[in-house]
């Protein structure tokens, strides 16, 4: 699935990364602990948090995830969408709550890690 049909099933707001729109995401996850996402993560996998830190942000970094979304309409600091834009980090904000848009990707066919393959 492209970024840009997974923003228009979460009715979400691109904030940064707006040059990956045409990239295609194959693996989802939600987590709201930095230690998950680094020992869960894989490259260009997309995680659904509600943590909006610049530490977000590094932590994606590093384990070459492709993006955020960030849950429940959050605000998110200056400093965390400075971050992203500098890396081209894609950033994407939703009023849904994380249960439902995990359950939302996952009708329209994404999977976690733990059942797809890269």
């Amino acid at each position: 699935m492209k970024v840009k049909e997974m923003v228009e099933i979460l009715q979400g707001e691109v904030l940064t990364g707006h040059s990956r729109l045409e990239e295609e995401v194959s693996i989802i996850g939600a987590a709201d602990m930095m230690s998950d996402i680094l020992a869960l993560s894989k490259p260009r996998m997309v995680v659904v948090t509600g943590h909006t830190s610049p530490q977000a942000v590094r932590t994606g970094l590093v384990t070459d995830l492709m993006g955020l979304i960030i849950v429940r309409g959050k605000q998110i600091p200056s400093a965390t969408l400075e971050l992203a834009q500098q890396n081209n980090f894609l950033i994407i904000k939703t009023q849904h709550f994380m249960y439902s848009c995990c359950g939302k990707l996952y009708a329209a066919g994404l999977r976690g890690a733990d059942e797809q393959q890269i």
